[in-house]
């Protein structure tokens, strides 16, 4: 039996880091683009992070629009380090979808979305 319970109890030790957030995880403000800015709720979908838009802004404040909910970031495959590769971003003032990736340092997400060598890029902030 206590041979059991070790074996249990270091098996549960070993799986913590599987159950633990990933540090991307929580809300982004993006800047601004064409007037406006967004709330990004990023979290895990399988084994790949997404981020939906959760609210959005304007200058006088939150607004009503209709990509409240929809998907901005997908299949981020995160890498270590605060490294993500091989995702997708969307961008709503063009409507056009790039390659992605996003690199994490603190509160700061920086986020780049490609097309061939030609990359544009946003920093987010961790919103509190």
């Amino acid at each position: 039996m206590k041979r059991f319970m070790t074996a249990a109890v270091t098996a549960l030790a070993l799986a913590t880091p599987a159950f633990a957030a990933d540090p991307v995880e929580g809300t982004w403000q993006t800047q601004v683009d064409d007037g406006h800015y967004a709330y990004i709720a990023i979290k895990p979908c399988g084994a790949q992070i997404c981020g939906t838009i959760a609210k959005a802004f304007d200058a006088n404040g939150p607004i009503k629009s209709e990509n409240i909910g929809k998907p901005i970031v997908w299949d981020m495959a995160p890498q270590g380090g605060g490294a993500y590769k091989d995702g997708k971003i969307w961008q709503p003032s063009t409507g056009k979808v790039y390659n992605s990736k996003m690199t994490l340092s603190g509160n700061t997400l920086t986020v780049k979305g490609c097309v061939g060598p030609i990359c544009k890029g946003q920093t987010w902030t961790r919103v509190q």
